[in-house]
């Protein structure tokens, strides 16, 4: 029996996902750490069931027309949660926001500071007093009218539009037009205007060139088309729209990344000729408060920003403004995010950095009585950082909430009140809760994963470091907060690259490593300078070593429900394949394509194979619940009764990686792809699980199988950006064994890596910093693990000691 003042959240029958019916009585007002390996069901258990209790029941607390359709939101396979407070996510989100979104508007910093201009910026004579609304380039108030507040313009050229001259229009010259169809049909329009669509380009008048790739109108003609056999095609009235036009339109408009990636091609940008990149309208650029405009604060690191309004002074609405600007800066500095600046766009946050940042809203807003449930928050800090963090959620915690969460970290759970181990192993093997008290606790249960990771009883093996086979350098690397550094990376070997928050490693690696490599290819004299500037450096040698770059992000493989690891791997092409050549299936004449969700014929159309329908809330996200016709099946009853070997596709996509590796054991094709999966850890997830469901780090394990499943030729350079996010550290073995397997088998691996295991287990370090922001940016130690763990001015090297076993 439990009282309504019950200290307990207690959950009693979870069978969210993997979980077997699990029970498990949890304290609050704590700090309770969610462990175990990826695809135990911890987060089936904190945020599948115990979040998804907590927002059912605020939903049936919502208006009545809301609720009317709150029965289509399906609710957590449980049998009671009882004890639960109001909870507040701050999951990692899968889905990358808009490029509008800033690290101003994520914490609302940026609301403040427009505040601060309104009332107590410096204006011109004469000059009226502005709205906030008018420092804000998302607004029609405050957005410059050229680039309509972006910062940016886009043009194109005749050389970017037709990179061929020699082509006639009619076979291809100009490359900006669409295929198939629609290009036929603007070349046939062209033709029919009256322009010698057989000519090659160079050959035609400057003036028509030019009315052909940049004029705006859009004549209607009659167009006859040219006969084929055994086709009838009638004339029709055709639009005209040049190539310029359509480049933009696409750009604009299309919902498709894919196409507007390919309109990009065709395009330059460059800031704004109005604004200068500052995205605001002239009269908010005259405004300043202690000598700048709003665009030069919002364009300085945070820890810069508090020093200069600690130091501005002003008057009594100017100091309170700016008393309240410093409070709410401190909290995101706090978390080790002082290098961010306001004007930083989201989409260039990783998601550990916009968990923080929402993390450092939350402890600004003040709640009582709340349930945080955080997932991965250390995802992406360097261990130095992990202090603050560790102080923030204390902070939570003693103003009276309760903070779960979903961590790998071990020096998060050893610091924390309360452990919930779930596991043994993942998928169908996992889904118990191991343990749920102290965490001291967890030292005698002998089932669990995490036991020999929080209680390590011996130092980890000392390993002989391979021998570099050759170097490859970059000299002046100018990127970002990386100035003058010559880089020095060896060739044959594994190296990691270190280094705190915002201390250049991304830049380094990702951005001139990686466009060193990728523009070297066809660069001649003259483009080649261009091409470096462009890249960030002065110089490179060694580049012609590597005959393949291949890099692996942590971006997502999809951004919809229809990507899959199936579909993105090659994996579904031979399932469907296999469906099409069953017996039932030749009978009815259904090809491969029938097997797809993605088009017409074997899908459910209700859904269009999506098996979920939105659902609009009007005030509320909207949100998706399972299609009423197909109940998440994605295909329509009669493709469902084509089965293999006893099972119809929509239960085949249904199974996890490893039941499929024995599921197909014989099918060769799809063994590889089956093995390459498990091989990087992720036997756990379901062959047709959502791109969306995916985390950022399993999105990037999806991208490495794929890779793996590849002949490898030549000599490849692997680069991987913090390639251990959201893994166990029993699967981060799983992960190194395959990465070193890339070594011996004579390539060169790089990885940005925070995990201390990891860098001990390097054969070169390079560690950037000391701090970050512009207190980073330079190479502060470089060489075998053991040698960067004895440089005193390293933040990475006293946690590199403790790895490997010399503190």
């Amino acid at each position: 029996m439990t009282s309504p003042h019950d200290p307990y959240v207690r959950v009693r029958g979870a069978r969210e996902h993997n979980l077997r019916n699990a029970d498990v009585d949890i304290p609050r007002d704590t700090l309770t750490v969610f462990t175990g390996v990826s695809g135990s069901g911890k987060s089936s258990l904190a945020f599948g069931t115990i979040y998804a209790e907590a927002q059912r029941r605020y939903f049936e607390s919502v208006a009545p027309y809301a609720r009317r359709l709150i029965h289509q939101v399906g609710t957590p396979a449980v049998g009671e949660v009882t004890g639960l407070p109001p909870a507040v996510s701050l999951e990692q989100r899968r889905s990358a926001p808009g490029a509008r979104s800033s690290v101003g508007t994520v914490t609302t910093l940026s609301n403040s500071l427009r505040m601060l201009f309104s009332r107590a910026g410096d204006y011109p004579q004469g000059a009226e007093r502005l709205d906030s609304d008018a420092f804000s380039p998302n607004t029609a108030a405050g957005a410059c009218p050229r680039c309509h507040g972006l910062g940016r313009v886009h043009r194109t050229s005749e050389e970017l539009l037709v990179p061929d001259p020699d082509l006639s229009v009619r076979e291809g010259a100009i490359a900006a037009w669409p295929g198939a169809w629609q290009g036929k049909n603007l070349r046939d329009v062209l033709d029919a205007l009256g322009y010698d669509v057989d000519r090659p380009w160079r050959e035609l008048d400057p003036a028509d060139r030019e009315w052909i790739l940049f004029t705006d109108e859009q004549p209607v003609v009659t167009v006859h088309p040219v006969r084929e056999a055994g086709r009838i095609q009638r004339p029709y009235q055709g639009t005209y729209m040049s190539a310029r036009r359509y480049v933009m339109h696409t750009f604009a408009d299309s919902k498709s990344a894919t196409l507007r990636a390919k309109a990009e091609r065709f395009l330059t940008s460059e800031p704004c000729p109005v604004c200068g990149g500052s995205r605001l309208r002239p009269e908010a650029m005259a405004v300043t408060f202690a000598g700048r405009t709003i665009a030069e604060l919002a364009g300085l690191a945070l820890t810069e920003l508090a020093d200069l309004l600690a130091a501005a002074g002003g008057d009594a609405t100017a100091r309170v403004l700016t008393a309240d600007l410093l409070a709410r800066i401190g909290t995101v500095t706090e978390l080790g995010l002082g290098y961010l600046s306001l004007d930083r766009t989201a989409p260039t946050l990783s998601s550990g950095e916009l968990q923080r940042l929402r993390l450092a809203t939350q402890l600004r807003a003040g709640l009582f009585g709340v349930v945080y449930v955080l997932d991965e928050p250390s995802a992406g800090l360097h261990p130095a950082d992990t202090e603050a963090l560790l102080a923030v959620l204390g902070r939570l915690k003693e103003a009276g909430n309760t903070v779960f969460v979903v961590e790998h970290q071990m020096d998060v759970v050893r610091r924390a009140d309360w452990l919930v181990d779930v596991g043994p192993l993942a998928g169908e093997h996992g889904g118990r809760v191991l343990h749920s008290g102290p965490p001291a606790g967890l030292a005698g249960v002998a089932e669990s994963a995490t036991r020999r990771f929080l209680f390590p009883d011996a130092p980890p093996p000392s390993r002989e470091v391979r021998a570099p086979s050759g170097w490859l350098r970059l000299y002046g690397v100018e990127r970002h907060n990386v100035r003058g550094v010559d880089a020095a990376f060896p060739l044959g070997v594994f190296t990691a690259v270190t280094g705190v928050s915002g201390s250049g490693k991304s830049t380094l690696v990702g951005q001139v490593l990686a466009g060193a490599l990728a523009d070297r290819r066809g660069a001649g004299p003259d483009s080649g300078e261009r091409e470096q500037v462009v890249a960030g450096y002065a110089r490179a040698e060694g580049l012609d070593a590597v005959d393949r770059l291949v890099q692996v992000d942590q971006r997502p493989i999809g951004r919809t429900p229809r990507s899959n690891l199936a579909t993105y791997t090659g994996l579904f092409d031979v399932v469907r394949k296999l469906f099409a050549a069953g017996p039932l299936a030749r009978e009815r004449g259904y090809r491969a394509g029938r097997f797809s969700f993605n088009v017409t014929g074997g899908r459910c159309e209700t859904c269009q194979g999506e098996g979920f329908v939105s659902v609009e809330l009007l005030f509320l996200p909207s949100t998706y619940a399972p299609c009423p016709d197909c109940h998440g099946a994605r295909y329509n009853p009669e493709t469902l009764e084509v089965t293999l070997r006893g099972l119809n596709i929509a239960q085949v996509l249904d199974l996890t990686v490893e039941s499929a590796a024995g599921f197909f054991a014989g099918t060769p094709a799809a063994a590889r792809s089956l093995g390459t999966l498990l091989d990087v850890g992720l036997g756990y997830l379901r062959l047709g699980q959502p791109a969306t469901e995916l985390s950022g780090g399993e999105a990037q394990r999806i991208k490495l199988a794929a890779e793996l499943q590849r002949t490898r030729r030549g000599h490849t350079l692997y680069l991987l950006d913090e390639p251990t996010t959201g893994l166990h550290p029993a699967d981060v073995e799983v992960l190194m064994r395959q990465l070193h397997g890339l070594v011996e088998a004579g390539s060169t691996v790089v990885v940005v890596e925070h995990d201390m295991a990891v860098v001990a287990g390097a054969d070169w370090v390079i560690d950037l910093g000391p701090g970050g922001g512009d207190r980073g940016g330079r190479i502060v130690a470089e060489g075998p693990p053991a040698e960067v763990a004895r440089v005193p001015e390293s933040r990475t090297a006293g946690y590199l000691r403790t790895a490997l076993g010399l503190a």
